[in-house]
């Protein structure tokens, strides 16, 4: 894992930014700050800006772990591609599975919901439908790791069994059998046609892509880890910005020097024409 803005990273920044290429990113805590509460989360102005802007150039994808709907009504701009429910809800086909998953997690609410009106548990637990998936918050415990423990020993009666995504102070539970944030990833490439990807993200939900071996795919962690599968980090989420700006401007060069040199096409045929 190294630092993305140096001397190995720009390499690779260039033989993977270019027309052709995907730029994808998580959603919380990567083009959005973390808030106490999850409603509490929009991207900052100048971040939307930049990914306008970007879109002019590249198409953009956002692959989150909340459902599509929430993510749409935060983002205030409008992706090539929305992906939520951690990679198994807005990719073409999934609906095929939607009622399956919408069964079970309303299996696994009706038995969390019973079990934790029983009481035992960190007070400011809290759990979130998405639908196609649950989220069990403890930001605001107390004891986070009495809360962690508390909720892992909870998730293990469920059944059918879910699968399980740790993230920053939330257990993410998902069907056993939907697809991965990698899988969504994989499958947009093939849809759009683009021949390489960048992919940023910041959490344990994100790993599924890191952990994808293909030499088209720039995956990019926010914050250094000690153990992750990305090629490189930023040292914080405010250097998303200049990432931004940095594909924004690699595009952009390309597109003018394409735009130059078919101008001088142009003059040299004018030029074959005119003898």
């Amino acid at each position: 894992m190294a630092y993305l803005f140096t001397e190995s990273g720009r390499a690779r920044l260039a033989e993977v930014v270019k027309p052709g290429v995907l730029c994808a990113f998580d959603f919380d805590g990567t083009l959005a700050p973390i808030a106490p509460q999850p409603d509490q989360v929009h991207i900052r102005h100048g971040v939307l800006q930049r990914l306008n802007t970007l879109r002019r150039h590249a198409p953009v994808a956002v692959i989150t772990g909340r459902s599509v709907e929430d993510a749409r009504a935060r983002m205030r701009f409008e992706p090539d591609y929305l992906v939520g429910n951690h990679g198994l809800e807005g990719v073409p086909g999934w609906n095929g599975h939607a009622a399956e998953y919408e069964k079970f997690c309303r299996q696994w609410r009706a038995e969390l919901s019973e079990r934790m009106g029983r009481g035992g548990l960190e007070p400011a637990i809290w759990l979130e439908d998405k639908r196609y998936s649950l989220s069990l918050h403890y930001r605001a415990a107390e004891h986070r790791s009495l809360a962690e423990k508390q909720l892992a020993d909870l998730v293990a009666t469920l059944r059918p069994k879910p699968r399980i995504i740790g993230g920053k102070c939330v257990l993410n539970l998902v069907p056993v059998d939907a697809p991965d944030k990698g899988q969504a990833l994989a499958q947009l490439l093939r849809d759009s046609q683009c021949e390489s990807a960048i992919y940023v993200g910041d959490d344990a939900t994100d790993e599924d892509v890191f952990r994808l071996r293909d030499r088209s795919i720039l995956t990019v962690r926010i914050g250094h880890a000690a153990h992750t599968a990305a090629a490189f980090f930023l040292d914080n989420r405010s250097e998303v910005a200049i990432l931004l700006d940095e594909l924004i401007v690699r595009l952009r060069g390309v597109h003018h020097q394409n735009q130059a040199r078919s101008r001088a096409g142009d003059r040299l045929d004018g030029a074959m024409t005119s003898r």
